[in-house]
């Protein structure tokens, strides 16, 4: 009997990362009880111990309860039983509080469970926190960096990896681990968040996406996320090429930090930008809030012939004296845009 195709992608993205990772010790698999994530765990288990060629890994599940919906706890708890059903050789549940502040509700929640995961990773020792994250989200994160107009850092999409977080599934879609799901027998929970019309993410994935689809091209997720693996190789060569000259141009550190704008002479306009952004974030700034309208302010500045300043998110200011060839970034104080 051949392996159907769907479970065949799963496991096959599985097997490919944990290799890219060096086959760790031990996986975490962030699981929330959606198709996407329980498709990944079913994989990993199967990678790590179940197949003729297992990697011996570890495999603990990890669920985050946000207690932003009603009935939540009860979820959790029927999670963990999944996962431990499925296979995982250790399970674990943490809830969290979710404040939604200025970065709004969706933020917040990613904020907090990424904290958590980090933390469950390093009581591990784990090698890898595996992520659900699918092509499909891939393609709806490109688009809505697009509509945003955020620039080419944002439709590059989500990274395969960073730190000791990793997304298996980027090129495989949301039908393929529901269809992974039912070759194994595994029923998933349906977020009703994912179909909420007040969230974007969820008018783009019911609205936009089918219209785009039918209109313009059948495979545009496919599209949109092979030019998020595009973008993001040359986004990356540009972020090296920053680093390379913000070690040159900083100095200091925190809200004390300066970038000397004459070493910046002769780079590039996309390093140029990128090196501000980085003084930015070194002083404080809140990464999830500093769009692009703000990297162009800093980028005006820079080139501002008398004094100015321009405040940033996370009481942030950066300063230009007059005549001084540096940007200053401190603690916010009163301050006009440029």
């Amino acid at each position: 009997m051949s392996l159907d195709p769907a479970l065949a992608a799963v496991r096959a993205g599985v097997r490919r990362d944990l290799a890219t990772a060096g086959a760790p010790a031990t996986v975490v698999v962030a699981c929330s009880g959606g198709a996407d994530s329980l498709a990944l765990l079913a994989a990993t288990v199967f990678v790590c111990s179940r197949s003729r060629d297992a990697l011996g890994s570890r495999v603990v599940g990890a669920v985050v309860d946000h207690g932003l919906q009603d009935g939540s706890g009860e979820h959790t708890a029927r999670v963990v039983e999944q996962m431990a059903a499925l296979g995982a050789d250790e399970t674990l549940s943490a809830r969290v509080r979710v404040e939604g502040g200025g970065q709004g509700v969706e933020a917040a929640a990613r904020e907090a469970r990424y904290a958590v995961l980090g933390q469950v990773a390093e009581s591990y020792a784990a090698g890898a926190v595996l992520l659900g994250h699918t092509l499909d989200d891939q393609a709806e994160t490109v688009l809505l960096g697009l509509a945003r107009g955020s620039g080419g850092r944002s439709v590059a999409g989500m990274r395969r990896a960073f730190g000791v977080f990793r997304r298996p599934l980027l090129d495989v879609t949301r039908e393929e681990t529901e269809a992974a799901c039912r070759a194994e027998g595994v029923a998933w929970w349906e977020d009703p968040h994912n179909s909420d019309p007040r969230f974007t993410r969820s008018r783009l994935r019911e609205r936009v996406l089918p219209v785009l689809a039918e209109e313009l091209n059948p495979r545009v997720r496919h599209n949109l996320a092979r030019t998020a693996d595009l973008l993001r190789a040359d986004a990356e060569a540009l972020d090296e090429l920053a680093d390379q000259a913000y070690a040159r141009a900083a100095r200091g550190a925190g809200q004390d930090t300066v970038v000397d704008l004459a070493a910046l002479d002769g780079s590039p306009a996309a390093v140029r930008t990128r090196v501000l952004r980085l003084a930015a974030l070194a002083a404080g700034a809140v990464d999830a809030e500093l769009f692009a309208v703000h990297v162009d302010a800093l980028a005006r500045l820079a080139v501002a012939p008398g004094g100015s300043q321009v405040q940033l998110p996370g009481h942030v200011t950066a300063r230009r004296t007059p005549g001084a060839a540096t940007v200053t970034f401190g603690p916010t104080g009163p301050a006009r845009a440029v």
